[in-house]
């Protein structure tokens, strides 16, 4: 079990596309809107932001779509930190409607700072923080398109 809280996130009605399920974007923005989350509770949040420059930039990412999701639905989505280095973040998340996995997505990102341009490490409390929180990879992580 995950050491982060869930985060969740209502349907909108302007998401349902004309299939009349989730567009294919919106797996991706609420994916995001997790990502986000998970920043704030490893010490990543708005306030670090704008005093360090620093941010998580995602330089991958492998979504799977295994149900669609309807109007209304809300959406559970679990975080897991399967890797943590120096300068760089591996998350998995798992996106739960009614205690279904609807869909995965599996990112890597990197601690940049965006002055200087390039990646840099970590905070030492944060890269704590990180590797305290790394699990095992969940069986769909590392796969490829096929």
């Amino acid at each position: 079990m995950s050491g982060l809280a869930e985060f969740r996130q209502q349907v909108r009605p302007e998401w349902i596309d004309y299939n009349g399920h989730l567009s294919e974007a919106y797996y991706v923005l609420v994916f995001g809107f997790a990502t986000d989350a998970v920043m704030d509770q490893v010490g990543l949040d708005e306030n670090y932001r704008t005093s360090t420059g620093c941010s998580l930039y995602t330089v991958e990412a492998h979504v799977r779509y295994l149900r669609e999701v309807g109007p209304d639905a809300e959406m559970v989505i679990t975080s897991r930190v399967v890797g943590a280095g120096a300068k760089k973040l591996r998350l998995c998340h798992e996106m739960s409607v009614d205690g279904t996995v609807v869909a995965t997505e599996e990112i890597m990102a990197l601690h940049v700072d965006q002055e200087q341009g390039g990646t840099s490490p970590f905070p030492a409390e944060v890269a704590e923080r990180l590797t305290g929180l790394v699990e095992p990879l969940p069986d769909y992580a590392g796969r490829s398109v096929g």
